[in-house]
């Protein structure tokens, strides 16, 4: 079943909904849409799962609009989403940018109708350097990925799409996965970027308070594995768990694992692992 979603005048999500049972959000990751998740789709239905697809605002089939892209009114979306479908005691899994995304609505709207959490390859929190976060992406990375994408969204999405996993795809995988990112719109594309940027959330992870796993992908050239360590430190009795073998997109590069770990974490039978530690000197102030 597919809903359109009214999240305020003018402008609709466009949300995937399939299965019956315990409901799992998917917030997708920048620039691609819900569809990244669709063996998600096949699998967890099967189990008694319903999947939940958000297409964010300028994404995939949802509309476009000039403003709105800003992490407090992504998360707003998220909830008129969860309000319009009456949900409650589902669990919100955030890939990148959606993962940044659940964590400004685990902030801002206190959890509502959420069970547990897992952020994967989280762009938290910040995806960018800072003065006192030298983690992450330069700044002036961002800028000239911003400005490409006025001037040649195409081969932006393209170059992307190389650092998205560690392992090579097949060529058919790669071509779908840029179909993807090319069905964004140009104004969420840039505007979304933008937001990576500038947003920080360092003061939301800490309110999180709900069963939390952290998926990081050791090999990660986006959102590097010091960002999963860093959110793991500053959310309350979370777990971090380390895939050895992933870059960005963990759930293409170690398919079974990551699988295996999500049906793991959605059953409540995850393996807490081993903590990890780290010198002091290597720790991020926040």
């Amino acid at each position: 079943m597919s809903h359109y979603i009214g999240v305020e005048q003018g402008v609709r999500l466009y949300v995937e909904d399939v299965g019956t049972g315990v409901p799992v959000i998917f917030l997708h990751g920048w620039p691609v849409n819900h569809k990244m998740f669709e063996y998600q789709f096949l699998e967890l239905p099967r189990l008694g799962y319903r999947c939940i697809g958000i297409d964010l605002r300028g994404f995939g089939k949802s509309d476009a609009p000039w403003d709105g892209y800003n992490y407090c009114r992504l998360a707003d979306d998220v909830k008129a989403v969860i309000d319009h479908l009456g949900i409650s005691g589902a669990a919100l899994v955030g890939f990148s940018l959606g993962g940044a995304v659940a964590v400004r609505y685990m902030a801002r709207h206190r959890g509502q109708g959420i069970a547990k959490l897992l952020l994967i390859g989280a762009a938290a929190p910040s995806f960018v350097r800072r003065e006192d976060f030298p983690f992450g992406t330069p700044p002036e990375k961002v800028d000239d990925m911003i400005l490409q994408a006025y001037t040649d969204r195409p081969s932006l999405v393209m170059q992307f799409g190389k650092k998205f996993t560690a392992k090579k795809p097949s060529a058919g995988m790669a071509a779908w996965m840029q179909s993807l990112g090319f069905n964004a719109s140009a104004v969420g594309t840039y505007k979304a970027l933008e937001s990576l940027r500038t947003e920080n959330l360092g003061e939301d992870l800490p309110l999180i308070h709900v069963p939390t796993a952290v998926f990081g992908g050791v090999q990660d050239e986006i959102c590097p594995f010091e960002l999963a360590e860093e959110t793991h430190r500053s959310i309350p009795g979370s777990t971090l768990h380390r895939f050895e073998e992933s870059g960005h997109a963990l759930l293409f590069d170690e398919p079974q694992l990551f699988s295996e770990r999500l049906t793991a974490f959605l059953a409540d039978t995850l393996i807490v692992p081993e903590p990890i530690v780290v010198e002091p000197e290597q720790t991020a102030i926040l």
